[in-house]
């Protein structure tokens, strides 16, 4: 089991780099419109939103390279696309060339929602999948606050302090590729390629060799089905999952969040603190948003997926209805603020702990990495639109009437997880794609 937490670890690294690339453009957001003096449209879909874009066409591909040449080989390209995109931002001397690097780690961030959860949920036991493909949440976290705190402190270096917070990712880029050569490829994802001999070693070292049979059996079941029927995630009796994993990405980013992260400094302004305040209040977002994840992460093999969900739900309906009402009322100082951190507390326990574990766990082995795409693309294209437009919806109907919608797609919310998203917990995947199939 130490061998397979520590493998679940190094895939879950992936996330880091997603979240630390997301978040980093944050610090730059103003002075880059300032330096190449860009309009609100250019620079929010261009400037700030080419990365989104990136990752939406990762998502969309994202699936095929970890078909074709496995979960592994994929989380090693994605590291080597990170470590690019830092240097490029870092050294760009206009937007153009700025968002065609930023494009190349969206690549990344988009292939490693679909890699890294398909890797760990393949590997792990069915008692503790829950808790090790959120690590991978848990790391996206942790790059998120490493990236609040990274911009904070190199605020002070000069008119170019946003080289420096945008080449900083090539560090830990570099550190990950190389820890990924030393993970082994997915045994399921071998024996779906009848690579057999070489599932059967690493199940061995696995201390999972009284599984082989049986999981052999189940994964050759499935290939031949799928050999005949010519299968595809958008068959009939796949609709049950191609649903669940299109709404759980939709609501997620209906709630707000990754326009919340990518301007929260922006946020924070407009409720009326300075500059150095709202880049401190983010890193106090980083900081609420790892200890609420690192809660959900412990709780979601205990108390399951729909909990969760549940309590994530009421909690961003309190929290963006007081938000909204916090920008009506013209409220000033620390109020804002706190509000957020109760939505990112409910967000973390809640959409942030469960998404990626629940997309890896609701699709057939050999149709994984498509319905993963499809629910990634999903999220994506939505992380991609509703960020770019924000600029441009802050100056036009103002921040209140924008958090009072997201609100309101909560409550939304709230009612697929009562009423649609089934509890996926502690049940191994092979008996999940028999329960969500209908034949």
């Amino acid at each position: 089991m130490k061998k397979i937490v520590v493998w679940s670890v190094i895939a879950s690294l992936a996330g880091f780099l997603f979240g630390f690339d997301t978040v980093v453009i944050s610090g730059a957001d103003k002075k880059l419109q300032e330096l190449w003096n860009s309009s609100d449209a250019f620079h929010g879909t261009v400037v700030m939103g080419m990365a989104l874009w990136g990752t939406v066409f990762g998502a969309i591909f994202g699936g095929i390279p970890t078909n074709k040449i496995g979960r592994k080989n994929t989380l090693l390209w994605i590291g080597i696309l990170f470590f690019f995109s830092a240097i490029g931002s870092a050294l760009a001397n206009d937007p153009y060339v700025f968002a065609a690097f930023r494009f190349i780690g969206g690549l990344g961030v988009g292939a490693s929602t679909i890699a890294a959860p398909a890797y760990i949920s393949e590997i792990a036991p069915a008692k503790d999948r829950g808790k090790l493909v959120a690590f991978y949440q848990f790391n996206i976290v942790l790059g998120i606050l490493m990236a609040f705190l990274s911009n904070y402190l190199l605020r002070n270096t000069g008119e170019n302090s946003w080289r420096w917070m945008m080449g900083v990712q090539a560090f830990p880029s570099f550190i990950y590729t190389l820890f990924v050569f030393g993970i082994p490829k997915s045994p399921r994802w071998l024996l779906s390629k009848s690579r057999n001999e070489e599932a059967k070693k690493i199940l061995a070292l696995m201390g999972q060799e009284a599984d082989y049979e049986q999981m052999k059996k189940e994964i050759e079941l499935d290939n031949s089905n799928a050999a005949n029927t010519n299968d595809n995630i958008f068959l009939k009796k796949y609709r049950t999952p191609l649903i669940l994993a299109f709404l759980i990405a939709l609501f997620n980013q209906l709630s707000g969040i990754n326009a919340f992260l990518y301007y929260s400094p922006r946020i924070f302004q407009e409720a009326g603190l300075g500059e150095s305040t709202a880049l401190l209040s983010s890193i106090g977002i980083g900081v609420v948003n790892l200890v609420f994840t690192l809660l959900g992460v412990s709780l979601i093999d205990k108390l399951g997926r729909k909990v969760l969900m549940y309590i994530g739900s009421v909690g961003y309906i309190i929290s963006l209805s007081l938000v909204a009402i916090a920008f009506f009322l013209k409220w000033q100082g620390m109020a804002v603020p706190i509000f957020l951190f109760l939505f990112i507390a409910a967000h973390a326990i809640g959409q942030g702990a469960v998404i990626w574990v629940f997309i890896s766990e609701i699709f057939p082995n050999h149709l994984r990495a498509s319905g993963q795409a499809f629910g990634s693309t999903t999220h994506w294209v939505l992380a991609a639109i509703i960020p770019s437009l924000i600029p441009f919806l802050f100056s036009s109907i103002g921040a209140g009437v924008v958090f009072l919608f997201f609100a309101v797609m909560m409550v939304f919310q709230l009612l697929f997880v009562a009423f649609l998203m089934p509890e996926t917990k502690g049940i191994s995947l092979e008996e999940l794609s028999k329960k969500l199939i209908k034949e």
